[in-house]
């Protein structure tokens, strides 16, 4: 089929855009959106009624710092160490933290020094050297094929909210010895007539200043010294442990700090949130120094820990000797499930550590698990505020659908150079209103790799530990329904491309011989990307845009993405229902 090949101008975009998108329109909603907060997401379905043990990570769970003072403080500590060490003294003169800046779940490539953002199968939606956006044509040629190997070593995952300073450091050592004259830019690092320095090697300085930091405890000394600065206070943390124990559950702790950190931060917990006994009262088990993710593979020997002195007992702790409302270290999650008599799925952990707390929880020990996100309160405000932008990329994404849909296997690739470009700009847009790397989950209609994690190993989700007393604990809370590209199209045409022009009983049919399956083809339509209302995704991820998707059940809305969707019902009726470092 022979189709005349134009370029679209923007005025033709425009025109084509208005059968799907009204600029101004939201997503429709009867609710308010501040009716949100303080709401639990569901991936997977989770019967609170079923679980028998509540387990809670300390550090940035129960004890959420406060944002951005504490990374600058982190900051701070990372950049007065690194120039002790010798790196030019202008890193803390000329660079101060920006928490516009940083955003978790981002690639340090050892190689080349790049930070980069990635979606759910390492394709690269951003790549930034210091503080310089590389446009698409220069990240080809550090990555041909714009994609990552996320298990290979030369590449550092920034997954945790400890990594939010150690990113801006990565980002401003690049950027300031690209700006020092004296210093030659090289592929793999910078030379000076007497040094050469490469990113790997900058890199370990850096990993070796944030070890040292948390190793020798500066950070946690300063925190504890002033816990009113940087620690948010959790008024209903008391309330919330004491319905669980009301309700027959039982509660623990395991956190990687310290008992005489832990010791200090859970007691001015509980002081400003007037608890009437003390804190250990609240927790039938206490594990500190639980070294996971450790703790969840081989694990460590479990010894009991002095109280009056935090000194540890010489020896493993046995089954008869291990007691209620004590405190223990180390150990391993077998020996832990052992002694308290549960299976993986009586316990539902929750912890802000994607890796430590998350993954590896689920994947040892079939744990439930409860992801904390504290950004996710932003995101879904800007989410609320900005969807806009992102109605007009599915419109965009609709209008290259309908140029495709005149063309075969016979006809000329058409010119869609105007919309690539307008499609970009419609990312950046939305984009910005996050930061400046943009969101935690999403870039486009892409995922990011952090929010595939999330979707895969967290079970529930939410910007807090406190969002779940608003549920009873006979709650039910019920992931919505996703379909398979192929399940979509037979509801709904249009979510497998075919457009209003050229339905799907326009297909043909035709004879497969050496399967005796039968195949359809499109009699004028050689484009089936899959599209539906909750995926966005058209274009190849090599291209200039970065709005796309390759594998569109990877884009899938998140449950907070959806804000009209409840996703939970109450079971109380219902018999039966259907990579990184760890201080803390």
């Amino acid at each position: 089929m022979e189709v005349e090949e134009k370029c679209l101008s923007t005025t033709d975009i425009d025109d084509r855009l208005k059968q799907y998108y009204n600029e101004g329109e939201k997503i429709k909603s009867d609710f308010d959106f501040n009716l949100l907060y303080g709401s639990v997401f569901v991936n997977r379905n989770v019967s609170l009624e079923k679980i028998r043990y509540f387990g809670f990570d300390m550090d940035y769970t129960l004890a959420v710092y406060k944002s951005p003072v504490y990374e600058e403080l982190g900051y701070n500590i990372l950049t007065k160490r690194l120039v002790s060490i010798g790196y030019p003294k202008e890193l803390m003169t000329n660079y101060k933290y920006d928490p516009t800046f940083p955003v978790r779940g981002l690639f340090f490539d050892t190689l080349y020094g790049n930070l980069l953002k990635v979606d759910a199968h390492g394709n690269i939606m951003t790549c930034i050297h210091g503080f310089h956006v590389y446009s698409s044509h220069k990240v080809r040629e550090f990555y041909p094929n714009k994609y990552v190997l996320p298990g290979e070593k030369r590449y550092f995952i920034l997954n945790t909210l400890f990594n939010l300073p150690e990113i801006y450091v990565l980002a401003a050592i690049i950027d300031l010895f690209d700006k020092i004259p004296e210093y030659q830019k090289k592929p793999t690092g910078v030379e000076s007539k007497y040094l050469r320095l490469s990113y790997k090697s900058i890199h370990q300085d850096v990993r070796e200043s944030v070890d040292w930091m948390h190793d020798k405890g500066i950070l946690k000394q300063i925190t504890a010294e002033n816990p009113e600065k940087y620690v948010e206070m959790q008024p209903h943390l008391p309330v919330l442990l004491n319905r669980m124990h009301e309700c027959g559950r039982k509660t623990f702790l395991i956190t990687n700090s310290e008992y005489w950190y832990t010791e200090s931060m859970m007691n001015f917990l509980f002081t400003t949130a007037n608890a009437d006994k003390p804190w250990k009262s609240y927790f039938d088990y206490i594990v500190v120094d639980a070294k996971k993710p450790i703790f969840f593979e081989e694990g460590t020997a479990m010894r009991c820990v002095n109280e009056a002195t935090g000194a540890l007992q010489v020896g493993s702790v046995t089954s008869a000797a291990f007691e209620t409302r004590h405190t223990y270290a180390g150990g391993s999650s077998d020996v832990f499930m052992k002694m308290i008599g549960a299976k993986g799925k009586d316990i539902l952990y929750l912890g802000d550590h994607i890796f430590g707390d998350i993954l590896k929880s689920k994947r040892s020990c079939g744990w439930r698990t409860f992801l904390v996100v504290p950004e996710l309160d932003r995101e879904m405000l800007v989410w609320s505020q900005k969807n806009d932008q992102y109605l007009k990329l599915k419109g965009l994404e609709r209008v290259l659908e309908d140029i495709y849909s005149d063309y075969d296997s016979e006809s000329k690739a058409p010119d869609i150079s105007c919309l690539r470009k307008y499609l970009a700009n419609t990312v950046e847009t939305m984009d910005r209103a996050y930061g400046k790397l943009g969101s935690l989950f999403r870039s486009g209609s892409r995922q990011t790799f952090f929010a595939s994690q999330a979707m895969r190993f967290a079970d529930l989700y939410a910007s807090s530990f406190i969002n779940i007393i608003n549920y009873s604990f006979h709650f039910l809370f019920r992931a919505p329904h996703q379909l398979m590209p192929h399940e979509s199209a037979v509801l709904d045409p249009t979510a497998a491309g075919f457009s209003e022009s050229h339905p799907a009983s326009t297909h043909k049919f035709v004879s497969a011989p050496s399967t005796g399956r039968d195949f359809f083809c499109r009699e004028s339509n050689s484009f089936s990307v899959p599209l539906s209302d909750c995926k966005g995704g058209v274009e190849d991820e090599d291209e200039d845009d970065s709005s796309t998707s390759e594998n569109n059940s990877d884009t899938e809305e998140r449950p907070h993405d959806n804000l009209a969707a409840s996703g939970t019902i109450d079971s109380s009726n219902i018999k039966d229902d259907a990579g990184s470092n760890a201080y803390y």
